[in-house]
């Protein structure tokens, strides 16, 4: 997500605008503003830069681009928005606030599975949100009911405040990592034309020379189990869900104690 930049060169900082953006559902237009009315709203400008990173990742979204799809010029656009990195900010915000959030049915491990999955779903709809993520989020309405929202999954399960945070962390840092590998893996078969088996099929009679029978027994055997099972170099969708029910194995196995 966007970072916290430094303050510019009005009267109010940086952070402040950009947080009155954020929250301007709830806060309304800001008092005493003044200059011309503006031609498109913030809403509209937001939505512009989501399409834009939908369609052709976060590295094409630019102010320039951005104003010319709502039909403003760039400098114009920064009476709206401080920066890009704001404008990513507000892009992060409003396309987390869009997912619904769920209903927690069933229990702890079903509701992080349920979350674990939203999370993968969202990544694959909106790429870009792999790429934009920052140790400093913006703090906006969408991030923060959906972290309420996670909290909630957890709430009374009899973990501490620090351990609820800690597991809902290590949800989501599995899931964004599982997602990115599963993206660059489609980009890979996308840019090549080859699929994974194809593009084994082609590296087999270079590697058959140098890694003859039995100079790698024990990854030469789960090499040939996993290709055998997926017809791939694995499979990152059953890594992914492998690696879910470890964690949660984990946090099974510490709410028992």
């Amino acid at each position: 997500m966007a970072e916290m930049t430094s303050t510019p060169s009005g009267g109010m900082s940086e952070v402040t605008r950009v947080l009155q953006l954020l929250w301007r559902r709830q806060l309304g237009s800001p008092r005493g503003s003044r200059g011309p009315r503006q031609k498109v709203s913030i809403d509209q400008i937001v939505a512009a830069g989501i399409e834009l990173a939908d369609a052709e990742g976060l590295a094409a979204v630019s102010v320039r681009k951005v104003a010319q799809s709502v039909g403003l010029s760039a400098m114009s656009l920064y009476t709206y928005v401080p920066d890009r990195g704001a404008l990513i900010g507000l892009m992060v915000d409003e396309t987390i606030a869009r997912s619904p959030l769920p209903s927690w049915d069933g229990s702890v491990r079903e509701r992080l599975c349920t979350l674990s999955d939203l999370l993968w779903d969202e990544y694959h709809r909106h790429p870009w949100l792999l790429d934009a993520q920052s140790h400093r989020p913006w703090i906006g309405p969408g991030v923060s009911d959906r972290y309420e929202a996670e909290l909630l999954a957890i709430e009374g399960s009899g973990l501490d405040d620090i351990s609820m945070d800690h597991t809902i962390g290590v949800i989501e840092t599995h899931a964004s990592a599982a997602a990115r590998r599963h993206l660059e893996s489609l980009r890979a078969i996308e840019n090549s034309g080859q699929s994974d088996l194809e593009w084994w099929e082609a590296s087999a009679p270079v590697l058959e020379q140098v890694m003859p029978a039995g100079a790698y027994p024990i990854s030469g055997r789960v090499g040939t189990a996993v290709g055998t099972e997926y017809q791939a170099v694995t499979s990152i969708r059953a890594a992914y869900e492998f690696g879910l029910q470890m964690i949660l194995d984990g946090i099974d196995a510490r709410l028992e104690r």
